[in-house]
């Protein structure tokens, strides 16, 4: 054949990509941000804009950066381990990093739960426990509990149920996945021993009708909900799941996405149920920012998984790794556990009088320093453009926070662990200027 001709038009000069413009280029507009800040760095507790104006970060980054930003330690490991080794892809090459993180992490977790698979995002995590527990027990159903949030992408979306936005225009999701109510005492106006009774009944009642447990693989619990609106798991429902798991051989999987690493006062959030988990998932708090995820469970469990399973281009990074070394050294040496359980009831407490003169703050919740203010009308009814206020007005008076929840009326505070009790106060001070100008009664 002889050489292929080109039009005039194929043989234009070609593009120089680095002069193209890029005035119109834009983020995706199908984010949703919480602020219009533009940080340019982080400093402990604190975020600087373009105009140095500093902003007292009470979000953590979504509850990642639990040292805080750009903390000292974090930083000189992430910067050795980039000039030694940025990508040992791990299923090609091992590197040290990963194998002293898994030691290290060993030493935290339950007794028994001595196998670990590393990946970047929570989401990712939330897969793989989904896929290890399906083939493990060669059961096609999950049970998961009203208001749960495990994740975005397709396996963890549908284990997700915390707002019907998450899965607007992408239904049917997954299949083989049950809801079961979730024993949030405020939402069914009950008192938590008989809210519990109810939801435990009710779990029975979709094995009766929706599951039957020989098809059940595993239950999937956050043990404080998240995005759901920061509801702590009542002890007492956590260790009827876990009767109901042993009984019927289903696998109860912890989600301590954000719950892990300290941030409820204990070093895992289930250590306040009286449980331990057959599969623990952990990511944020883990590398101080840095995308990290892990599962772990039993050697025995991790072997029935089939062989190939699992993978990913960057789970377990070097970089990452080093990161979370640094992490789990800072959070023994500063003694960051015992801050948060400290500190979170102080700062619960500061809230719950501010509540006093402010009857929309209908109630204020959570453990150690995952705490969530809920706002309602005078009806009760959840208010939302109420949350939505009050956030825009702190943003004003410099302190960043978050809303939640399935209405959204929930506004969270997850500040980095290094939090002191003089920027609570300071916290505080801002967040009642905020309520006072958003006219919030």
């Amino acid at each position: 054949m002889g050489a292929p001709t080109c039009s005039p038009d194929d043989a234009r000069t070609p593009t120089n990509h680095t002069n193209e413009r890029t005035d119109m280029a834009t983020i995706s507009p199908l984010l949703q941000r919480s602020s219009e800040v533009r940080a340019v760095r982080g400093q402990g507790l604190y975020l600087f804009d373009e105009d140095e104006r500093r902003y007292l970060d009470f979000t953590a980054g979504i509850g990642v950066v639990s040292t805080g930003h750009c903390h000292p330690r974090v930083v000189e490991a992430i910067q050795r381990q980039a000039a030694q080794l940025i990508h040992g892809q791990y299923t090609t090459v091992l590197h040290p990093r990963l194998a002293e993180l898994t030691a290290r992490l060993g030493g935290l977790t339950p007794t028994g739960l001595d196998s670990f698979f590393y990946a970047s995002a929570g989401t990712e995590a939330i897969e793989a426990a989904l896929r290890l527990c399906r083939q493990a027990t060669a059961r096609p159903n999950i049970v998961v509990f009203h208001g749960s949030f495990h994740g975005r992408t397709m396996g963890s979306l549908s284990l997700t149920t915390s707002r019907i936005g998450l899965r607007a225009g992408l239904q049917p999701v997954m299949g083989g996945v049950v809801v079961s109510p979730f024993p949030d005492a405020f939402r069914y106006g009950w008192d938590v021993d008989a809210t519990v009774r109810f939801c435990l009944r009710e779990l029975d009642f979709v094995f009766e009708t929706l599951s039957a447990p020989r098809e059940t693989a595993a239950m999937f619990l956050e043990s404080v909900l998240g995005e759901g609106g920061y509801v702590p798991v009542p002890p007492a429902f956590a260790q009827g799941l876990r009767e109901r798991c042993d009984r019927h051989g289903i696998l109860l999987v912890i989600d301590e996405i954000q719950t892990g690493i300290g941030r409820t006062g204990r070093f895992w959030g289930h250590q306040h149920l009286g449980v331990a988990p057959d599969v623990l998932v952990t990511a944020k708090g883990l590398a101080s920012g840095l995308p990290l995820s892990a599962i772990a469970t039993s050697a025995d469990l991790m072997s029935q998984g089939w062989p190939g399973s699992q993978g990913g281009t960057y789970g377990g990074n070097a970089v990452a790794c080093a990161a979370a070394l640094a992490t789990l050294d800072v959070v023994e040496e500063e003694g960051l556990v015992e801050r948060a359980a400290e500190l979170g009831p102080y700062l619960s407490d500061g809230l719950r009088r501010l509540a006093v003169d402010h009857p929309a703050i209908a109630d204020v919740r959570g453990l150690g320093l995952m705490i969530g203010t809920v706002f309602t009308a005078t009806d009760g009814e959840p208010a939302p453009d109420v949350a939505r206020r009050v956030q825009v007005e702190a943003e004003r008076a410099g302190l960043l926070l978050l809303t939640c929840g399935t209405y959204g009326n929930v506004v969270r505070w997850v500040p980095p662990l290094i939090v002191t009790s003089e920027q609570i106060d300071e916290a505080l001070e801002m967040f009642s200027l905020a309520l006072t100008k958003a006219d919030i009664r």
